[in-house]
């Protein structure tokens, strides 16, 4: 066995590549989704009960809090479909190499981070 392995790995020191981190915020942004849905179907059916309740849910989306939480669903949603149309490439064989997962990661990134702000702008 090893001695001279690390013992206690201090987990913020460690730099992730570009594609792990698209990996994980992938998952996040799935899991964000998956809650969202939740929230939106209640917000379907309070809207969908009455004229008041359809006003209700209107008028809440006028509210800050309704707007960062709809700014948070879509930033989750424009992320999973960038990094997801990033798979369906690699799929068929492209970016498979390190160079291309790497340059393909950067570029979910850049491209995703973008289109956030422009909904965010578009939101407000």
């Amino acid at each position: 066995m090893n001695k001279n392995r690390p013992v206690n790995l201090d987990i913020s020191t460690i730099q992730l590549p570009a594609a792990a981190l698209v990996s994980i915020l992938h998952r996040i942004s799935g899991v964000v989704l998956f809650a969202v849905v939740a929230l939106l179907l209640c917000m379907l059916d309070a809207s969908l009960k009455s004229e008041q309740g359809f006003a209700d849910v209107a008028a809440a989306f006028n509210s800050i809090p309704a707007k960062l939480i709809l700014w948070a669903s879509l930033a989750a949603l424009i992320y999973h479909l960038i990094a997801g149309v990033r798979h369906l490439f690699m799929d068929i064989g492209v970016g498979e190499s390190l160079e291309g997962g790497r340059r393909g990661a950067i570029i979910v990134l850049v491209v995703s981070v973008i289109l956030i702000l422009l909904a965010g702008v578009w939101l407000w």
